[in-house]
């Protein structure tokens, strides 16, 4: 994927978060970069060659701040009090409405689909974690559609409408009632109550991510106690289960937020104390630290990490809120060496996304995704252009039909 054919979706916050978007935003080529547009075109430092990627809402939903890709669906968590998980059908550059269900929490700020067959989200402020089997949705969707039902709905340009964003199931054609996901189909687990030293923000569980494991399990970083909860989801077309396995522990005041494998290592964004950690399991099966690096110098108050990746060299990136930088690390030889940092190109950067040769940066509170070059060594140089999309919190590049 190079940049010129690049599309990407783009996760926000709305009015409803404070954010200025209206929903999950498409960003695709329209041609050569010329002077700096309106919002909705690139600026850019490039050349005239270089393209232009405007951005437009495809999708009306209250803050959906975190996205997940899977072939042809698109899965969006509506990061509010009474939370909401939502999937569409993507087509070309359109979302067609599929089905909502209760993300069994407060704030979904993450989502991800799971080699189990589920849908698993995380609900940071309750310190839930829900599953979603999504053989039953799918199932459940198509017996809706077949029994002269509408799944969802657009305006006819491919921007789902609001009574299709905002409903909490299928509607029925013709008739505005909605029908949630079968019980079944959905379940959700409750973090253990504890905290951690930092009491403004480790007054309980806060879920934050979850990923998949080697070992077929379920690792969901928890910001509120120092913990990592492990579990095991199992998914069918008639039911869906978590079930706890074991729980493995953080320096104290971490504050956990994403997490990635690298060599059979898990890295681990410390949040709340600006570090990276490497996580090792021992013959038990608990991960225990192997070491740490700071992520930057100085006092911590104020510097938030955010999002982690690690490519398949070892390089480590992650983003560093309130310094508004961009760290790599080198993981090959099995500790954390700094190789460098960077601008983010804006203003709290809260996600990014590596495509081939570029990193592209949600800087939240700039309302735009910078692109930044990357080189060899993975250290990201000054942006070549900025695409505006309003408090954008998660960037998804998409394979192209």
């Amino acid at each position: 994927m190079t940049l010129p054919d690049l599309h990407l979706l783009v996760g926000s916050y709305t009015a409803t978060g404070g954010g200025t978007a209206t929903g999950i935003s498409i960003v695709g080529p329209v041609g050569p970069v010329g002077p700096v547009g309106p919002v909705g075109s690139v600026e850019s430092a490039g050349p005239a060659s270089a393209p232009s990627l405007v951005a437009s809402t495809v999708a009306v939903l209250d803050d959906p701040s975190f996205l997940a890709v899977s072939g042809d669906r698109v899965y969006a968590v509506s990061e509010t009090t009474d939370g909401g998980i939502h999937a569409f059908r993507r087509s070309g550059t359109a979302l067609e409405h599929l089905w909502d269900a209760p993300a069994g929490g407060d704030a979904p700020c993450h989502i991800r689909v799971d080699p189990s067959g589920a849908l698993v989200v995380t609900n940071y402020v309750s310190g839930t974690v829900t599953a979603v089997s999504l053989e039953a949705a799918e199932s459940y969707a198509a017996s809706v559609a077949a029994s002269d039902g509408i799944v969802g709905g657009t305006d006819g340009t491919g921007t789902t409408t609001d009574a299709a964003a905002s409903g909490h199931g299928i509607a029925g054609r013709g008739t505005g009632v909605s029908a949630v996901l079968p019980d079944a189909a959905v379940t959700t687990v409750l973090l253990p109550d504890a905290t951690g030293p930092v009491e403004d923000r480790q007054e309980g569980p806060h879920a934050h991510q979850s990923v998949a494991t080697p070992d077929g399990t379920v690792l969901v970083a928890d910001l509120g106690s120092d913990a990592l909860h492990e579990f095991r989801v199992e998914a069918d077309a008639a039911s869906v289960s978590i079930e706890p396995v074991r729980v493995h522990h953080l320096t104290p005041g971490a504050g956990p937020r994403h997490m990635a494998w690298f060599d059979g290592d898990l890295l681990v964004a410390g949040e709340l104390d600006g570090r990276v950690y490497r996580m090792r399991r021992d013959g038990s099966g608990s991960l225990r630290e192997v070491c740490s690096a700071a992520a930057f110098d100085g006092p911590v108050d104020g510097s938030l990490l955010s999002h982690v990746e690690v490519d398949e060299h070892g390089l480590v990136t992650v983003a560093v809120r309130g310094r508004d930088q961009i760290v790599v690390f080198d993981a090959s030889g099995g500790d954390l060496r700094l190789v460098g940092s960077a601008s983010s190109g804006g203003v709290w950067p809260r996600h990014f996304a590596r495509v081939p040769g570029h990193l592209l940066v949600a800087n939240q509170m700039s309302d735009a995704v910078a692109v930044l070059p990357v080189g060899a060594d993975g250290v990201p140089g000054d942006a070549v252009g900025h695409i505006a999309v309003g408090s954008p919190t998660c960037v998804v590049p998409l394979r192209q039909d």
